[in-house]
């Protein structure tokens, strides 16, 4: 029966987080990302001083005590796409609903995109997530430098937050309802692109 859930769970994640757009689509939607998260003004400072970033225009989500999501990014070096990115998370606990988010990784400094690129890697519970959007999950995780919480853009009140082990991670909540937030037990794969 717990199979069952899973494939459930995965499938409503693949669902709402599957690209449904041509390659100019694709291009709109990361454009679109990208802009969001620049007009906060917490994060516009992170695309000045990092070395590069990943985006996830969406990011879909579910679970009924066991959970997943899943969503396809762009990797950005010098404001150039270095590669393609696939994040996929499962977990089990406490957890019900479903709901969709935008997500961009800065990663600090040329040891941090090395390790981000190579592959495999994958959040554990120390990585936190600030949301950005008033209303949104105040924060994901239980520790590090960055704990915080934000009122959103629109209000003018966003959290402080720094680099912690070379990574500063952003969220903004498209929609949906999930008592559950977090980003720990993301894993991703790199893709580079091909010349």
């Amino acid at each position: 029966m717990n199979r069952l859930y899973f494939l459930f769970i995965i499938s409503v994640a693949f669902a709402i987080g599957s690209p449904s757009f041509g390659i100019a689509g694709e291009t709109d939607e990361y454009m679109s990302a990208i802009q969001l998260f620049k007009e906060s003004e917490a994060v516009n400072r992170f695309f000045e001083n990092s070395y590069g970033y990943a985006v996830f225009p969406t990011i879909g989500k579910a679970g009924w005590v066991v959970g997943g999501s899943y969503g396809t990014g762009r990797v950005y070096r010098d404001g150039d796409v270095t590669g393609t990115v696939s994040v996929i998370e499962g977990s089990i606990g406490f957890q019900f609903g479903g709901k969709a988010f935008s997500e961009i990784i800065f990663l600090e400094d040329k040891r941090a995109y090395d390790e981000f690129i190579s592959g495999g890697l994958e959040f554990d519970a120390t990585v936190q997530a600030i949301a950005i959007t008033a209303g949104a999950e105040a924060q994901a995780g239980t520790s590090g430098s960055s704990a915080g919480a934000s009122a959103g853009p629109k209000t003018g009140v966003q959290a402080e937050t720094e680099y912690y082990k070379g990574m500063a991670v952003f969220i903004h909540s498209k929609g949906g309802l999930m008592y559950e937030a977090s980003v720990s037990g993301q894993k991703f794969e790199f893709s580079p692109l091909e010349k």
